[in-house]
Parts: C-alpha cells; structure tokens; sequence
C-alpha cells in the first residue's frame, strides 16, 4: 500500500483545529473530497479517537477547511467548511464552522492568496460558501505575515495571542433564508415520552435550536462530560434536534434529519448562575448575561462553536426567544458562559425588516486567535484515493 502525499496546513482557528488545503491542489469534482479528507482525518474509527490521522477524536478537532480563489464579487477568497465525522465515514459541508473563520484571513496573507498590505493591519473579505455569507477578519501583521504574538486570551486555549476580529456579516437565514424559519420565537416541542419542551428555533451564522434546561431537568451549567453520560439527556436531544430540523424546513423527515448531523446545533440555556467550568475557575451571576451548553454532530462542546455563540446573541437581541427571555444582556456586548469560560459576542441589529416584527441583523463580531501549528504534506492512504 502507497500512501499519497497532499501539501496542507495544520491551524488552529479558536477552539478548533483543522486541517486547511488550497483548493487549487483538490480534485476539480467536489465528490472526489471525502474520501480524502476522512483517510486524511482518520475517519472512520470505531475507537473515537482518530489515532491512524490528524483528527483529535473530537467534533471541533475533525475538521477540513478548504480556501480558493473568489466566487463572490465582494470577497477576497472563498472558504469552504468540511466537518468530519469521527466514528461514521461521513463529510458534512451544510453549515460553517466560526472558530476555524478565525484562520483563513491569515491563512490567505501568508499563503499569498491575498497581497499583504502595507499598513500594520490586514482586511481579508472571505466568502464561505457553505451559507454564502461574508465575513471580514482584521488582524495585525508582522512582516508582511499575520501577526501570532498579542494580548489576546480566550477561555478553552491555553496562553494568548494576536487578536482577530471577525465580523460577519448579513448572517440571518444562513442556511433557511430566514432568522424564524418557523415564524415563531419560540413553541413547545413534544418528546415521546410526553414531556412538553420550550424551544427557540433560530437561523443565524448557522441555524440552532435552543431548549430550555429546565423543562429537561437540567441546570444549564453541566460539563459536556455530564451530559454525554447521560444517556437518556442524549436521547431526547437528539430526539428534539432532528424535531427541529424538520420544523426549519432542513429535513423532510426525522429520518433524514438524522443523516444530516452537523446542523441544527442544539443548546441548553439557562439563566446564568454560580458554577465553576473546565480548569476550575469559578463563575459568578454577574460574570455573564446567559449559561450556554451547545451540542453538534451529537457531542457536547467543551467551549462553545462560534456561529453557535453568534446565534446566540443574534437570539438574544430577537424579542421572544429563549435566550432574549433567560439573558440578563444590556445594551452591550453579550457575555455567554459556556463549558470552559465565558465569550462576548456584538450583535449589531435594526428595529423590524427581518420576520415580522423581528429584527434585522446587520452584522454580528466576535474577536478570536489563531495559529499556524504545521506547514507540509498530509499522507494518506492510496487506496483511499478516489
């Protein structure tokens, strides 16, 4: 067995990892790319953990981004999301990934893909192809190349970095075409069992559903390892994902809901309160405006996915959700606790022009960091070559 060599970069991007190709070096027929992005990744494997690939055994560790040339006239480089599965051999391009956004701006400067400018700070326009938003990273540069030295601490990485701000925008209707694909605030989905469940279904950045932890006999404030082992939580999540997926028009039925693992995320809310979160730190009420714990391809996320966190506020500034209802958020920037700490996230937004009377969302910004962690060849298996 030969193993073929593809040239890629190792990022991180947030509180994710990814591997990123040029599109240029990718076969010209996207259904030529899974097979080589899951031998890449190590997928599938039955173990969890990914160990014969670059993947983490995690959601947020098992990703691909691809970046190329431009197909929009307002941006500077396309930028298409892969999310590998870890155990199923399974590549899902339907929603974006937020955290790895943070990477590509840098990503196309250093690689040449957009001209450094000549001031200390660089603008990239990308285009992600998966929603067909824009979204605009500004980052400092440190000759001619993204800067990675700086200030910057966010909650779930270890040490700090440059900063990057990454504004997205017009991220209403990412994936439905609108921000209530139901028309609604909020409704109450029914569980088998009888059990009646508040839920906010909101399409921004990408679309999640938001469930009341309470009706769920949740906290709001549990680690993902608590709610990963408990198995009939699981259950009626994904019961009510694949509910929710059908109700915003994503899935024709539960069944096809269930193939389609990668959206709608879906989150406990609650009212932020006294807990302590991965590392020990301890919160307290006044350290945040809402409790988050969001889930994606069926796993609890150790911090929280950036569209998940842009959703939210977006959420929160939308009269009638759940987050709106359960925030304590001002006029300001909104702090959403989450597993490992706590993200801000602005959301810009103008009174009435979305679905009936809610608003429109202009824009929506966030900052993160991001890193070049390896630049070479991936090698993956010839006989999984297409």
């Amino acid at each position: 067995m030969s193993l073929r060599p593809l040239n890629a970069v190792f990022m991180r991007g947030g509180t994710s990892k990814a591997l990123v190709f040029h599109q240029r070096d990718l076969p010209s027929e996207r259904e030529r790319w899974a097979p080589i992005f899951l031998a890449a990744m190590g997928s599938p494997d039955p173990y969890g953990r990914q160990l014969d690939g670059m993947g983490g055994g995690l959601t947020s560790l098992s990703k691909v981004c691809v970046v190329g040339p431009p197909t929009h006239a307002g941006a500077d480089v396309d930028y298409t999301f892969a999310q590998v599965s870890v155990s199923p051999a399974t590549v899902d391009y339907s929603g974006n990934c937020g955290n790895m956004s943070s990477a590509i701006g840098p990503f196309a400067v250093d690689e040449g893909l957009v001209a450094a400018p000549r001031g200390a700070e660089a603008c990239v326009r990308i285009h992600n192809t998966n929603t067909g938003k824009l979204i605009v990273a500004r980052f400092a540069l440190e000759g001619g190349r993204a800067a990675v030295r700086g200030p910057l601490a966010i909650d779930g990485v270890a040490g700090t970095g440059a900063p990057i701000r990454l504004e997205f925008r017009d991220l209403s209707g990412a994936k439905t075409g609108r921000l209530l694909p139901t028309g609604s605030p909020m409704q109450a989905l029914a569980l088998a069992d009888g059990r009646s469940v508040r839920a906010s279904l909101v399409d921004a950045a990408n679309p999640c559903l938001f469930v009341d932890a309470g009706d769920l006999g949740c906290a709001g404030t549990e680690a993902p390892e608590e709610i990963e082992g408990n198995a009939e939580l699981m259950s009626a999540l994904e019961t009510l994902r694949r509910i929710g997926s059908v109700a915003m028009g994503i899935a024709a039925s539960p069944e096809q809901a269930a193939q389609i693992r990668s959206i709608p995320f879906i989150g406990l809310v609650s009212r932020m309160q006294a807990h302590r979160v991965r590392g020990g730190n301890a919160l307290g009420p006044a350290d945040a405006d809402l409790c988050v714990r969001m889930l994606s391809s069926g796993t609890p996320h150790r911090a929280i996915p950036i569209t998940s966190a842009l959703c939210v506020a977006v959420a929160c500034r939308t009269p009638g959700t759940l987050p709106a209802m359960l925030s304590a958020a001002g006029s300001g920037p909104i702090r959403i606790a989450h597993p490992s700490g706590v993200v801000m996230v602005e959301a810009d937004r103008e009174p009435g022009g979305g679905d009936g009377d809610a608003p429109a969302v202009r824009h929506a910004s966030v900052y993160r960091t991001a890193r070049r962690l390896f630049q070479g060849q991936v090698l993956f298996s010839d006989e999984e070559h297409p």
